[in-house]
């Protein structure tokens, strides 16, 4: 498959590596970023990510580096994959560098400690870019799973309904089935409250509880969550 473009994937932890795979089975010309030196060299030397994705071998697109500028620089798309928690630090340090025409697609679930922030709002607070250039993907995806082509299905997000479609296409792969939406607060919503419902059913799992009161707390969650996302 021919090249369509270069992708920053700002982390080569687990899910950014597994993403870069998606990326490069796209079509895409894919650059990591590691935070630690020795990690992109053990990709570009090894073709693999031994630290986070043991035994899978990457595509020959897939390269990395250390130097945040150097992954950033002629990107079209950056994927930002860090810590939700840490994103602001990171975003501030990065922003000189990333194009001024390059769409941001955000990969972290959460809110910001402190401030409440989706990390859409972070990334626009920082960098001052329009809607049109901050998305969002949200879904049910494992590294590992992704990492091992499994098939896949994800939410891509933007109030640009065009620049969805586009990253839909760019993302595409034959293992990786990107659906599209314009409700960026509904997807960053859903992707951080799972969670909240997750520990719920956790709970109710370890006070002994079985299959009926499980199957009882994930719709009542997700009643909520739709609740809290008209609210908001």
């Amino acid at each position: 498959m021919s090249s369509r473009g270069k992708v920053a994937v700002l982390s080569a932890g687990s899910w950014g590596t597994a993403f870069s795979m998606v990326l490069a089975d796209a079509g895409n010309d894919v650059t990591l970023w590691a935070r630690r030196e020795e990690v992109a060299k053990g990709i570009n030397a090894q073709r693999e990510n031994a630290d986070y994705l043991p035994g899978i071998e990457l595509p020959p697109a897939v390269s990395a580096t250390h130097d945040a500028a150097e992954a950033l620089a002629g990107a079209d798309i950056v994927v930002l994959v860090v810590p939700s928690q840490s994103l602001r630090e990171n975003l501030t340090e990065w922003a000189p560098y990333i194009p001024q025409d390059a769409v941001m697609l955000s990969l972290m679930k959460g809110v910001e400690l402190g401030t409440l922030k989706r990390m859409s709002e972070v990334i626009a607070e920082v960098t001052s870019a329009g809607p049109e250039r901050i998305a969002v993907l949200s879904g049910p995806n494992l590294a590992m799973e992704i990492a091992r082509r499994e098939p896949a299905a994800s939410v891509v997000a933007c109030a640009d309904e065009s620049v969805a479609k586009m990253i839909q296409s760019r993302i595409h792969s034959p293992a990786f089935r990107p659906y599209t939406s314009t409700d960026v607060l509904g997807c960053e919503l859903g992707g951080a409250y799972k969670n909240v419902v997750g520990l719920a059913v956790g709970m109710a799992v370890g006070l002994g509880f079985g299959d009926n009161t499980t199957a009882s707390v994930i719709p009542r969650g997700l009643a909520e969550t739709a609740r809290l996302a008209t609210r908001l």
